[in-house]
């Protein structure tokens, strides 16, 4: 069995499935945009800025394995730091995501047709906006396609999030997925009906599935890992001083950071609030008041937000529609409890009062209530983040590759 695996830009899953096809024997291609070989003697000479930033588009792969396309990629990245903004408009700019994304994917999609079945192929793996053209040309030649769902269902989100625009209309603006193009998401429906499986990494994500207008093949759930866990978490008395709370994510509504915001100031002084991300838009009053009234740190490196974590009290990530909602178990990881929502992979992960907190999504009095029974009781604080730690342990990211890899290989074995 041999699978091509392709994604145009990387992220911490990708680099699990890939680690675990690759160990199994699976992996015959990969598919990317921009790569580095993590071996390259030249690599190794360059300042620690440039490395860390290149290190990036490493992968636990035998580098032969991969094939690049990188123009559009480099250009996305390149254009705007020298003021060619409009070159990575929304969908419609020349070195845009969706057209990075779409590049890719036609040429998988051409690279399939012409030599996967020569290659002994069985199967592609891709994922969402980037799998249409690549499971077309799979069909044509007989090839498995499988689908990885990252995020929610688009029509499940059009219908939650467009609420959002009537329940907090000042922060309408930062409610950007709403503003896809009907082409956009025709393609997101037509790679669903091509896909002969489902993976999504969240009960919830399954869930939004139902809002497809048809059938469609089976759909699994495998959650994603966690980091590897801190071994020495020292918890501050949270007693008789204001209690920590950390948002982490994109500053947009459908993070919940309206909710956030106003369940802060109805509590008062008895909390402080740092909120790491950056702007969805740069047109939302609303926004920018709010941010000058708390600790804003609109970028931090990786290593920076998980150290940020540790001398936090609490993480709070009240998402109103959620893939998954990795900084949950980035928190959990470093010993900080979580409160976030329903809509996110918390009930998959967290048992409410016990290692986490689990609040309705898009209630700002239920978050506001379940962050005030923590100020009444603090020491609720260490235990979870205990007891968050201990459930880290049990699913480092190697379990999510072993269980996807198993899963894979035995739908070949069936097909």
């Amino acid at each position: 069995m041999k699978i091509v695996v392709t994604h145009p830009t990387g992220n911490r899953n990708l680099r699990a499935v890939l680690s675990s096809f690759e160990e199994a024997g699976l992996l015959a291609e990969f598919s990317t945009t921009v790569a580095v070989d993590a071996d390259n003697f030249f690599l190794k000479l360059l300042p620690e800025k440039y490395k860390t930033e290149l290190n990036r588009r490493t992968y636990p792969i035998n580098f032969d394995k991969v094939r690049t396309h990188p123009l559009l990629e480099l250009s996305r990245n390149i254009l705007p730091k020298i003021g060619l903004k409009d070159a990575v408009r929304h969908e419609h700019g020349f070195a845009s995501v969706d057209k990075v994304y779409n590049d890719l994917d036609h040429r998988t999609g051409v690279q399939l047709k012409t030599s996967a079945k020569k290659a002994g192929t069985d199967a592609v793996y891709a994922y969402e906006d980037g799998a249409l053209h690549s499971f077309t040309a799979a069909k044509q030649v007989g090839l498995t396609c499988f689908y990885d769902l990252p995020i929610g269902y688009w029509r499940a989100a059009s219908r939650l999030l467009k609420a959002e625009q009537e329940r907090w209309p000042e922060y309408a603006a930062t409610l950007t997925g709403l503003r896809n193009s009907t082409e956009k998401l025709e393609r997101k429906d037509e790679e669903l009906k091509l896909a002969d499986k489902i993976y999504v990494a969240s009960s919830f994500t399954a869930l939004t599935l139902k809002d497809f207008p048809g059938e469609l093949c089976e759909v699994e759930v495998i959650p994603y890992g966690f980091p590897p866990v801190l071994k020495d978490r020292v918890y501050a008395d949270a007693a008789n001083r204001p209690l920590k709370l950390l948002f982490v994510g994109g500053l947009s509504q459908r993070k919940g950071i309206a909710d956030l915001f106003a369940a802060v100031k109805n509590i008062g002084d008895g909390v402080e609030l740092t909120v790491v991300g950056r702007k969805t838009s740069a047109e939302c009053p609303a926004l920018d008041a709010a941010l000058k009234e708390h600790n804003w740190i609109p970028s931090l490196p990786h290593e920076e937000i998980l150290k940020l974590m540790q001398v936090n009290d609490v993480l709070v990530f009240p998402s109103l529609f959620e893939g998954f909602g990795l900084v949950i178990t980035e928190a959990m990881s470093q010993g900080t409890p979580v409160i976030t929502t329903d809509r996110t992979a918390g009930p998959d992960l967290i048992t409410h009062g016990l290692n986490g907190w689990i609040v309705e999504a898009g209630s700002t009095n239920a978050l506001q209530k379940q962050i005030e029974s923590l100020l009444k009781q603090p020491e609720l604080i260490a235990a979870a983040g205990k007891a968050a730690m201990e459930t880290a342990k049990l699913r480092p990211w190697t379990k999510y590759g072993t269980e996807l890899c198993e899963s894979v290989v035995n739908y070949l074995k069936k097909a």
